[in-house]
């Protein structure tokens, strides 16, 4: 049977009888395509996307200098291996990326494919620089689905499974989140804690932290935390590495979230919303530390594969000369009021989290109990999908709405997102009470 002549229902039975229900998929909608905010399904609907594909598409959908700049490099060279022979795009990239979260100190670049790979690639070289095994990564975090990614991320479920066992050597301690009382200082003693009864901190190589966690729920690390954990980190010498793979890239305001706090982190982690929906990602980092893994020890088949390494500085240019960063600051306390006027509304909404244009909405069944309610966040979920905004939840109990819409949205297009949103807790509201 051709493309052509399969509907929606067809394709939607083939994939569940062609791909694993492992593979979890949100929505029951087959997307045919996509421009700027919005996406469209088969049968002719429009979406208000504020998925992003995870946080990837910080330029929106089919952004015009991210197809200009790979149509251009389609005719030139579309892969070689890093490893085998250069070319310019990846070095070129390599140096702005350097520049931007550096500031003036000597880093240097690797690019790698997944984010997950970025992770793995910042883990080898923090253990090769230091010489020590020992990680510390904070509960709630993600850093992927890879086994020593799974290791890291703070989930039991579903990451972990049944997958064990698990890489050796990596411990974790609590990230700061007011609205349950773990304070800052909480937080540091917990750490403490960590080097007091499991791995000294002369043994710990690195401390990977997300400036703001994205499926961790969207709780932002206090600066005071991150101005902490760098006095830590540097009176102990170990490697501290800022996950900005769901936080790069202008999506909390700032180009990078760990600059909120002011601290300069040992290496950064980027992928996502780096080429504006074109696979690539990287490890950017001091130069000392970068240069620790001996030749051949870094790489990867299409690791900085040239046509995202084009599109990403597609997206550089965008944010530089479009003044991206700054829109994203003006959309975030607009969504920031909007989100917050909701919650005077519907008590269901425990709580309104995030940083800049990177926001989400946290139901529990009460406000007394902060009992979480997952059921409460998925009907949400389903009537919003059904008035044309898709969004999808976060956090341990699956219990959080949240919003990742491009930065290059309308002001019009968000109050339409808001309004929908509103439609979608009021229909819940009266189900629940009917």
């Amino acid at each position: 049977m051709s493309k052509k002549q399969r509907t929606a229902e067809e394709w939607l039975s083939a994939r569940a009888n062609n791909i694993p229900r492992g593979l979890l998929t949100a929505h029951p909608i087959l997307i045919e395509r996509a421009e700027g905010a919005y996406v469209w399904d088969t049968a002719g609907h429009r979406y208000l996307d504020f998925v992003g594909g995870i946080g990837v598409l910080n330029v929106g959908h089919n952004h015009p200098r991210v197809v200009a700049a790979v149509e251009a490099q389609l005719k030139r060279v579309t892969h070689t291996a890093f490893q085998v022979a250069a070319y310019e795009p990846y070095i070129e990239l390599a140096e702005r990326l350097n520049k931007l979260v550096a500031k003036d100190a000597a880093y240097k670049s690797a690019f790698f494919t997944t984010g997950a790979e970025a992770v793995e690639n910042a883990i080898k070289i923090a253990r090769s620089y230091t010489n020590r095994p020992g990680i510390i990564s904070f509960r709630g975090g993600f850093h992927g689905r890879t086994l020593l990614g799974v290791t890291l991320t703070g989930f039991a479920q579903p990451y972990k499974q049944n997958f064990g066992p698990f890489a050796g050597e990596v411990f974790h301690t609590a990230y700061p989140d007011d609205y349950r009382g773990v304070t800052v200082e909480k937080a540091i003693e917990g750490l403490e804690e960590v080097f007091a009864t499991e791995i000294s901190p002369d043994r710990v190589a690195a401390i990977i932290i997300e400036p703001v966690q994205g499926d961790g729920g969207f709780l932002q690390a206090p600066p005071a935390f991150l101005r902490a954990l760098r006095e830590v980190t540097q009176r102990h010498g170990i490697v501290l590495i800022a996950d900005e793979i769901q936080t790069g890239f202008g999506r909390t305001g700032k180009l990078f979230g760990f600059q909120h706090s002011g601290i300069q982190p040992d290496l950064v982690t980027v992928a996502k919303s780096l080429a504006g929906g074109f696979p690539i990602s990287g490890v950017v980092g001091k130069a000392e530390i970068m240069d620790a893994p001996a030749p051949g020890g870094l790489g990867g088949t299409y690791g900085g594969n040239a046509i995202a390494c084009a599109a990403a500085l597609a997206v550089l240019d965008a944010f530089e000369q479009d003044g991206l960063v700054e829109r994203a600051a003006v959309l975030g306390e607009k969504l920031s009021a909007a989100l917050d006027t909701l919650k005077s509304k519907y008590s269901e909404i425990g709580v309104v989290r995030g940083v800049g244009f990177m926001r989400a909405i946290e139901f529990v069944t009460d406000g007394e109990s902060k009992k979480p309610d997952p059921d409460r966040a998925q009907q949400v979920m389903e009537r919003a999908r059904e008035r044309g905004l898709l969004v999808i939840k976060c956090g341990v109990h699956r219990n959080i709405v949240r919003f990742l819409a491009p930065v290059v949205i309308s002001d019009e297009d968000l109050n339409d997102a808001m309004v929908i949103l509103a439609d979608a807790l009021q229909a819940d509201k009266a189900s629940a009470a009917a």
